[in-house]
């Protein structure tokens, strides 16, 4: 019984350590997740030279596997961007004159945001959002609301996003199945979240213009942009790609060579960089743009991403330390008496892990240490479906710690109050509903 309190104290003690580091001293959360690695380490009295070894394999094997991928993806966000791919598609759902203005920003978000981190997706989007807005005299959280939704959802379920995708490949789940249902169970909580909610407290809910510093945003021509076929399938291709080889999974014998091929193909590594060229070519060469020109502008968007990939680096470390610490176990032998659903604890631990740390990704990655060791005492319960239940966890914590918080504030002029009230809660309904979701899905996979 002390064993396990102590194990207890230890894992709270150290989130509460992550929490005060970033928001009382401003420090940064590479530093803080670093410093609460050798606080878990030093408290469950780890040699220290194992502690130094637990943290270089938890951040190279954490990056080893994701900095290729983001990278990567990143590309395919800055090509999006500077073709104008995201404003086409905002322009081409507007014609669709039986889309309420919700339902169009829940696509843009779902479709565009299969490519984008969370936050460049809300920088690149939001001026369709301020469109929007000002044609249809709508208030701006109503619009900018759903498309932050389903931005996040579909970062923390789908991959190949960094957060899911670690926890997939670290459950041995099969990517293409996560895809399907992730992608299904995403729009279905995005537009009962950000759409039919926000309906339903629409005259609660008060009217924010365009803010002034953000009013003379230019938009382009229709002609200058690229066709909406080309956009689509340089979006969808690495998705497509990884479904194939989920396809291969059943029809193709494995001692073939073709299903080397497509195993191949269908690794997000190998999808995301046949991805890569393709939008230069869909979205460079044939939009005439020079070659040494959106080589220079994908190329220098690498330093952008230096900051994600350091929080991520330091929370596989103190995933790492958790493993070899013996704390992860610990935790196992109690979460293993209690009377709780395996998808519900992923969804709990998950939620709370975010709401520590403040990174989806990180709170995906450690809230994976504590629920997947549990996973054989549920045969029933498939690898796929407690991936999605973190991912579920992951969406509903949109607090000050939050990127994603301070982006909505900013964007639309609104109150800390305002947006607790109405982005936390529509995020955390999202939650709900995927977590509802997924527990249906159990029962067919």
């Amino acid at each position: 019984m002390d064993s396990q309190l102590w194990i207890i104290s230890v894992l709270i003690t150290s989130i509460i350590l992550i929490v005060i580091s970033i928001i009382k001293f401003k420090l940064h959360p590479f530093l803080a997740l670093l410093l609460a690695s050798f606080y878990v380490g030093a408290l469950m009295k780890m040699p220290l030279l194992k502690m130094i070894a637990a943290i270089e394999d938890g951040i190279g094997s954490t990056l080893g596997f994701l900095a290729a991928v983001i990278g990567l993806g990143t590309i395919l966000g800055k090509m999006m961007e500077i073709s104008g791919a995201a404003e086409r598609i905002g322009l081409t759902l507007q014609k669709c004159r039986w889309l309420s203005p919700q339902v169009i920003m829940v696509l843009v978000g779902l479709i565009c945001g299969i490519t984008l981190f969370v936050e460049v997706g809300v920088v690149l989007l939001i001026p369709i959002a301020f469109s929007i807005a000002k044609k249809t005299q709508t208030s701006l959280l109503v619009l900018a609301i759903p498309l932050c939704t389903a931005l996040m959802a579909v970062h923390c379920i789908v991959p190949p996003h960094s957060s899911a995708l670690f926890v997939t490949k670290a459950l041995c789940a099969d990517i293409g199945t996560v895809i399907v249902y992730g992608l299904v169970i995403e729009l279905l909580a995005s537009l009962i979240g950000g759409s039919i909610f926000l309906n339903c407290i629409s005259n609660k809910i008060p009217f924010k213009t365009v803010p002034e510093e953000f009013s003379d945003t230019k938009e382009r021509t229709e002609e200058t942009l690229p066709s909406l076929g080309c956009i689509l399938f340089t979006i969808l291709l690495p998705i497509v790609l990884m479904l194939i080889k989920t396809v291969g999974d059943f029809i193709v014998d494995k001692n073939y060579f073709s299903y080397s091929v497509l195993e191949f193909i269908g690794n997000p590594i190998a999808a995301m960089f046949i991805g890569a060229f393709v939008a230069y070519h869909m979205l460079g060469i044939r939009c005439n743009m020079a070659i040494p020109m959106f080589l220079f502008k994908t190329e220098k968007c690498f330093s952008s991403i230096a900051n994600i990939l350091l929080i991520i680096g330091a929370g596989g470390a103190f995933n790492g330390i958790l493993k070899n610490s013996g704390l992860s176990d610990g935790l196992v032998g109690i979460f293993s008496h209690l009377d709780m659903h395996s998808i519900l604890l992923a969804w709990l631990v998950a939620i709370i892990l975010h709401a520590a740390v403040g990174s989806a990704t990180v709170a995906m990655m450690d809230s994976t240490v504590v629920v997947s060791p549990i996973l054989p005492r549920y045969p029933d319960v498939s690898p796929e479906i407690i991936t999605l239940a973190s991912g579920s966890g992951t969406i509903g914590r949109t607090i000050v710690i939050n990127s994603l918080f301070w982006l909505v504030k900013q964007y639309c002029g609104a109150t800390l109050n305002e947006i607790f009230k109405y982005s936390t809660s529509v995020t955390f309904i999202a939650s709900l509903v995927v977590l509802a979701g997924t527990f249906l899905l159990s029962y067919i996979i």
